[in-house]
């Protein structure tokens, strides 16, 4: 809309002018001034304290010009008592002094401005007035946006009570992360969870927080980075400081507000997968599967070395379960009320491993903007697990060799030692022996961490357990997914039980997982396995392929060995125990 033109706008009320000041002569000369300026204002005049007071507080002016010597008192003074009484005029001073303590008590007090006498002339008098005025204009207008600021941050604060009571009285959690991944709000049932207070954790990364792990982190950044269509529910397990752990699903959604920043909602589902555990009558020690021989023998040593604070050596390939072995080792002691905190040290350098491991002070190098709790210290009370000790520097293996000496830590950046109650747990699929020949692992901190050994066996040699262990992948996924696969063909098993498993426990939940994926009905079928997993058979190193059902592969074993059963059972890839029962089960005379 156009503004209509300057001459249809009404003319501008005229601002009304107080002069109080003592003197006749400065009435004349403002009142000359003024009327030199048209009728742009009207001047009312008083000539003592006391009618200067009546008029101000009375509040009919616009501006008021006050001067600094009424008498026997002063124009500070004035402006300090009306000022008190309510009246908000604004007032310049008029002041035949030039000492800059006389200027400073009159804005002190409250004058807007102040004018010398003797250098005021017409141009002077207005520009002051009017600049006086738009000051207060100014002043006034950005009072009312305070004052409607102030309203509107107080309904937007109802808002957010509202909504953070709302959140924090379901039984989901939630929690928003900015686009840095910081968490800039997390409701209390998601702080429960976490078992820290919320103010605790704003500002916090996943990462930040000991009760989740490193995969689990990975897990849910992996997720987070996906398109909103293809994401699903992370499931992660959060370790307690009692040794309690909290089985939590994770749904991870855009803000629709700004798609960089994220939200979490958290649900507990403890209470289903205990019950789920209670319910399962598969063999396991703790949340090992397993009931062939060699790991019956591998519980067995668990529940000997458990009660015990000595540190464990822990042994097996690459996906055999070793982190397995070192959480039983923690349920199963005394210590399993405290704290339980894996670490894998593969691939971390030497000043992020030792900022890991021990902690740091702020300021001990670049980047280190807090002082940071080690692992070690986190671990206090309970049981630190080192994954792939094998790869830690050998700057580390010095220093982690010296804790677990004097079982105190120093952080970077510190000379002070602490002192930490921690059984560490180490696992390695590294032949560490030859690492020691190689130069490139401690002998002294070998023979201090295989105080207790154990050793994991590798699945070709309990193939006993796999279809236990199949039965079990496929329960976990119907329960996270809903999609009913519930059995395996024989043709699919069989290729299995053929399969080399140089990936182990691992690669057969991988395994299983794809060909979950691929199934359309309720059997897993052969072809639904990854492409490794073909027709070919294992070749027997001195004889043709062992290929055939079950009895038919034992008979080729049998005649690749001339009979020898300890190396028809190598040849298969299973336990002598477990060709003995085989024998038994199909009636197989090996003489014959």
């Amino acid at each position: 809309m156009s503004r209509p033109p300057a001459e249809n706008l009404p003319p501008e009320p005229p601002i009304r002018v107080l002069l109080v000041d003592d003197d006749p002569r400065i009435h004349l000369l403002v009142r000359t001034y003024l009327a030199r300026l048209g009728e742009r204002y009207v001047l009312d005049t008083r000539d003592a304290y006391g009618p200067g007071r009546e008029a101000l507080i009375a509040g009919a002016h616009d501006v008021c010009l006050l001067d600094y010597a009424l008498g026997d008192r002063i124009g500070p003074d004035l402006i300090r008592d009306v000022r008190g009484a309510g009246c908000r005029t604004p007032i310049v001073m008029l002041t035949g002094r030039t000492d800059e303590a006389s200027d400073r008590d009159a804005m002190d007090a409250g004058a807007e401005d102040y004018l010398v006498k003797g250098t005021i002339d017409a141009d002077s008098l207005d520009r002051t007035l009017r600049y006086t005025l738009e000051q207060v204009r100014v002043r006034e207008a950005l009072r009312e946006s305070e004052a409607r600021l102030a309203e509107t941050v107080e309904q937007l604060a109802r808002s957010r009570g509202d909504l953070r009571t709302l959140l924090d009285n379901l039984r989901m959690g939630a929690a928003f992360l900015d686009a840095d991944g910081r968490i800039s709000f997390l409701s209390l049932p998601a702080a429960r969870l976490f078992g820290r207070t919320r103010e605790a954790m704003i500002g916090r990364r996943l990462a930040d927080l000991d009760r989740m792990s490193p995969a689990a982190v990975e897990a849910l950044e992996g997720m987070a980075a996906r398109p909103p269509a293809e994401r699903e529910k992370v499931a992660v397990t959060l370790s307690g400081r009692r040794g309690a752990q909290f089985h939590v699903e994770i749904d991870i959604a855009d803000d629709p507000r700004d798609a960089a920043r994220r939200m979490y909602f958290f649900y507990d589902v403890t209470e289903v997968h205990t019950l789920r555990q209670q319910l399962d009558d598969k063999p396991r020690f703790h949340d090992i599967v397993g009931q062939s021989q060699p790991m019956r023998a591998l519980f067995e040593q668990i529940r000997e070395v458990a009660v015990f604070d000595s540190t464990v050596l822990v042994e097996g390939e690459t996906g055999s379960g070793k982190e397995l072995v070192g959480r039983a080792l923690h349920a199963a002691s005394h210590r399993a009320a405290g704290p339980y905190v894996p670490v894998n040290s593969a691939g971390l350098t030497d000043s992020l491993l030792g900022s890991q491991l021990f902690g740091h002070k702020k300021g001990a190098f670049t980047g280190a903007h807090d002082d940071h709790v080690g692992f070690f210290e986190a671990a206090d009370g309970g049981t630190l697990f080192l994954d792939e000790i094998g790869d830690i520097p050998m700057s580390v293996q010095t220093r982690l060799l010296r804790v677990l000496q004097e079982r105190e830590i120093t952080r970077l950046g510190e000379s002070k030692p602490r002192k930490v109650d921690v059984r560490v747990i180490a696992a390695t699929h590294r032949d560490l022996a030859a690492e020691v020949a190689a130069g490139r692992f401690r002998m002294d901190l070998l023979y201090r961490i295989r105080v207790a050994r154990l050793r994991i066996p590798p699945l070709r040699e309990r193939l006993d357990d796999l279809p236990l262990l199949v039965d079990t992948f496929l329960a976990e996924l119907r329960q996270r997914t809903g999609k009913q696969v519930t059995h395996v063909s024989h043709g699919a098993m069989g290729r299995l039980l053929n399969h080399a498993w140089p990936g182990n426990v691992r690669e057969l939940r991988g395994a299983i997982e794809a060909a979950f994926i691929r199934a359309r009905g309720a059997t897993l079928e052969a072809e639904h396995l990854p492409e490794e997993f073909s027709e070919r058979r294992r070749e027997s190193p001195t004889g043709p392929a062992l290929v055939g059902d079950e009895p038919t592969r034992i008979r080729a074993a049998l005649e690749a060995t001339g009979g020898r059963r300890a190396e028809a059972a190598k040849l298969l890839g299973i336990s002598r125990a477990t060709f003995y029962r085989r024998l038994a089960t199909y009636d197989i005379d090996p003489d014959a």
